[in-house]
């Protein structure tokens, strides 16, 4: 492995090696988790084309290196550390947007694209890509294909699966695969696009994403609902969905939450605020403005002790801005935040709140819970002040994470609804999978990488005993 920085500056140029002693390389050693460990890798690759992707894939394959693919870094369960040691093979320069075709409805981008940056893009003709999770600003589109991610408008759009219509991925050893389709529609041979998403850069690095557009809507409005408790709001959320009610965004906060950006927020919360719902519809005006009422009349029948209808851009703004700075005021708070994106059942979600405050008693481990709630997917984090390095401290945020998985299990709910597996949720797994479902999964890993040099020891737990043939 010694001599693995040499041969790849020969092939790719000195310009594409983050290597030892560089000042940035510590960088590709940590990500967005709640770790406090540092991975060092040997060195980091910034690839610019799938040639170069595939090239890397071949030579650490040839040298049995272990290779740990990253895109902007953003994500929250250690999946892009390289906790095998190896090379980082980093997609960051691989941010040009290709194609955007509006009769087809379809755009051609590299896997470094920031969403946001494509957002915009796409709106500026008239386009719309629904996919929006919180680190819309900075995450990439590959890494978004990778983990699978959701966001707010997950509800009515769906996530990122939804949207992946084509990938172009490298392989270990260096294969080039082409799979998927520009069409909208389309079922020749077996869908090995859903395949590649969501399996955190563990069978092969995306290069290229051929994704689905939508019409932009043409308005959009925010409802913000205040309601006395998280239970009120909880059951306000199941009885509008019982209306037939379908936003493209409906979330939900818990008090917590709303302390934490009561100084900070444009919008003034009630000092008895305990929980708020957020709505937001799109469509054509007419029929925004009769649901809009129709949402508020029904929160007041509800128990909001506040309704806020936003139809301005900077009104609605100042809403969104109170819901976003919810999880950056958690961490400046506190020295640990450990952020669970548990899902449930849209109907156990009040159960599910009452779980994580009886988890919060027993451990005496602060909660805030928030999230997109429409889909049952709550972010309850874990908080607290002591040292992240001390190993009992450590030890006794997860054992209260695991305490929530447990709940989330029992309740009919699943472990991640959109941040990933990685390492942080890797070992947890198996409450939630047999081990015979594990075991097909690792047997589909080795199809890819046989050799299990991509991005080892994430998303699924290593065999514990022999397993019969």
């Amino acid at each position: 492995m010694s001599d693995i920085v040499g041969i790849l500056e020969r092939e790719l140029g000195g310009d594409a090696i983050v290597g030892p002693g560089h000042e940035r390389l510590d960088d590709y050693g940590r990500d967005e988790s709640p770790l406090p460990e540092f991975f060092p890798p040997l060195c980091a690759v910034l690839v610019e084309s799938t040639e170069q992707a595939a090239a890397v894939l071949r030579i650490c394959l040839e040298r049995k290196v272990p290779v740990t693919p990253r895109g902007a870094g953003s994500g929250m369960c250690g999946g892009a550390l390289p906790i095998a040691g190896g090379i980082v093979l980093s997609t960051e320069r691989m941010k040009r947007i290709i194609e955007i075709d509006p009769g087809d409805l379809i755009a051609v981008v590299q896997p470094g694209v920031v969403t946001g940056v494509l957002q915009a893009e796409v709106e500026a003709q008239g386009l719309f890509y629904p996919p929006d999770p919180a680190s819309l600003e900075y995450c990439s589109i590959g890494g978004n294909a990778a983990t699978n991610a959701g966001g707010p408008r997950a509800f009515k759009y769906g996530v990122t699966r939804e949207y992946i219509l084509g990938l172009q991925v490298a392989l270990m050893g260096g294969e080039v695969l082409r799979c998927g389709r520009r069409t909208a529609k389309g079922v020749t041979g077996y869908d090995l696009v859903a395949g590649f998403v969501g399996t955190e850069g563990t069978f092969g690095v995306i290069t290229e994403l051929v994704v689905k557009l939508l019409p932009k809507p043409p308005a959009a409005a925010t409802v913000l609902g205040v309601f006395p408790d998280v239970a009120a709001a909880g059951s306000a959320i199941t009885m509008l969905l019982r209306d037939g009610l379908r936003p493209r965004v409906l979330e939900l906060a818990d008090k917590s939450s709303i302390d934490h950006i009561r100084g900070k927020s444009r919008y003034r919360f009630p000092d008895n605020a305990g929980a708020i719902v957020l709505i937001e519809v799109d469509g054509e005006p007419e029929s925004m403005e009769m649901m809009m009422e129709k949402i508020g009349v029904r929160c007041d029948e509800l128990g909001a002790i506040d309704v806020l209808a936003a139809t301005e851009p900077a009104e609605r703004r100042a809403v969104w801005e109170a819901r976003r700075l919810i999880s950056p005021s958690l961490k400046e708070a506190y020295r640990i935040k450990v952020n669970e994106d548990v899902c449930v059942p849209r109907g156990k979600i009040v159960e599910m709140l009452a779980r994580v405050d009886q988890v919060s008693a027993e451990t005496q481990i602060k909660t805030c819970v928030f999230g997109h709630a429409g889909d049952g997917n709550l972010h309850v984090n874990l908080l607290s002040h002591d040292d992240p390095e001390d190993p009992a401290v450590r030890k006794h945020m997860w054992a209260a994470a695991s305490r929530i998985f447990e709940h989330t299990i029992a309740l009919g709910g699943t472990l991640s609804g959109e941040h990933g597996i990685g390492l942080t949720k890797r070992d947890y797994v198996h409450l939630e999978q047999s081990e015979q479902v594990l075991e097909w999964q690792r047997r589909w890993k080795l199809m890819w990488d046989p050799s299990n040099l991509l991005n080892p020891g994430k998303k699924i737990p290593a065999r514990t005993k022999p397993c019969s043939e």
